[in-house]
């Protein structure tokens, strides 16, 4: 897809996201704002610290504080704004973290769908709907096969069962209401997404780069667990065109899988050698401790620490999504994570530098900016 495309229609366009103030809206409001939408954000209030805040990326959108738990309140949300896309983002959406609260995890992103599906019947402008799930929606049988869209939607772990309910919620509603009303919904089913300011626990790049921060070790807890790791770009381009496409023509409502070719299905520990090889790598060619950045080797180290059970191998088949929209990955592995060294070195230098929260948001989101233009080319 080319950028004239996506400004061409979405220039305009009123898109209402959940979840907006997460690492992925983020980067969702940064190209939407790019693109030139009218954006509606509807979320919790982002943690400190957020990519949401550092990059000030509240202004030039409307951002709501409010719970997908809230019917009334995100009611009243859509019917202020009158959306005619919808992205929905908002979840409990780390694995571990479905173990300790799962009751809310559950809450969270079932009947946040439910809620969502209802404002969407409720309200008559919008015309296309984008459930953001996952690629753990499957029932996992670590078989080298990647899996389909049809294949058995049974998730493991509170969070990835959750997401199937998700599945089965949305496509509920499609066949009770939203297909009659003229709505195109899809869901689109994602796979572990990379990219710079990413803040969230448990997660493997953002634990690299907190350890990077703290010139400390990387642990490793599950080393040969494999997944279809993507720079977080990859499908955000893949919501907007599939919500653009159906919108234009309700054919294309369906279920995708959004994942990286096989060559970037690779495992946790190859991700973080990579990883702290460009780290290096990049600390080498700006001059070690003369440059302001620290000078320390970044290194990892594998430690279990017992803790539930997590798939040890995943991956995708996206010849559906390939044959639909004639789409194929932009990035490799090795070009994510090089875009991730440069986010956070800028970061990190920035954060060194002592820089005004005004001069950190400028930067970063030019830095945003850049990587977009960069991947549409």
């Amino acid at each position: 897809m080319k950028r004239k495309e996506f400004t061409d229609f979405y220039k305009g366009k009123k898109v209402l996201i959940t979840g907006h103030t997460g690492f992925k809206g983020s980067w969702l409001c940064a190209i939407l704002k790019q693109m030139g939408a009218d954006v509606c954000g509807y979320a919790l209030a982002a943690p400190a610290p957020s990519l949401f805040y550092l990059t000030n990326m509240a202004e030039g959108i409307r951002s709501v504080e409010g719970d997908i738990r809230d019917l009334r309140h995100m009611q009243s949300v859509f019917d202020d704004f009158t959306p005619e896309i919808v992205i929905h983002m908002a979840a409990q959406p780390i694995v571990r973290e479905s173990y300790l609260q799962p009751v809310l995890t559950y809450e969270t992103n079932v009947m946040g769908t439910v809620h969502m599906l209802e404002c969407v019947r409720k309200c008559k402008s919008v015309r296309s709907v984008v459930n953001v799930t996952t690629d753990k929606v499957y029932f996992n049988k670590e078989q080298e096969q990647g899996y389909v869209e049809t294949d058995i939607l049974d998730g493991y772990d509170p969070y990835s069962n959750s997401k199937s309910c998700s599945e089965l919620v949305t496509h509920s509603y499609i066949q009770s209401f939203l297909e009659a009303q003229g709505v195109a919904v899809s869901t689109c089913r994602a796979g572990n997404v990379l990219g710079g300011g990413d803040f969230a626990k448990d997660r493997i790049i953002p634990d690299c780069v907190r350890a990077a921060f703290a010139d400390e070790a990387v642990i490793l807890r599950n080393p040969h667990s494999t997944r279809p790791y993507q720079h977080v770009l990859e499908p955000l381009f893949v919501y907007l065109t599939v919500a653009m496409k159906q919108y234009e023509n309700p054919v294309y409502a369906g279920c995708y899988n959004v994942g990286p070719d096989d060559q970037n299905n690779v495992t946790t520990g190859v991700l973080a050698d990579r990883f702290c090889h460009l780290w290096n790598a990049f600390e080498a060619e700006e001059g070690g401790d003369d440059s302001g950045s620290f000078s320390s080797e970044l290194r990892y180290k594998i430690q279990g620490d017992g803790g539930p059970h997590e798939a040890g191998f995943l991956k995708l088949d996206c010849t559906k999504l390939k044959s639909m929209f004639l789409w194929q990955p932009t990035w490799n592995i090795d070009d994510t994570l090089r875009r991730i060294v440069e986010f956070e070195k800028k970061r990190m230098q920035l954060e060194r530098d002592h820089a005004s929260a005004d001069a950190t948001a400028q930067a970063l989101n030019a830095c945003m900016q850049k990587q977009i233009s960069e991947f549409l080319g």
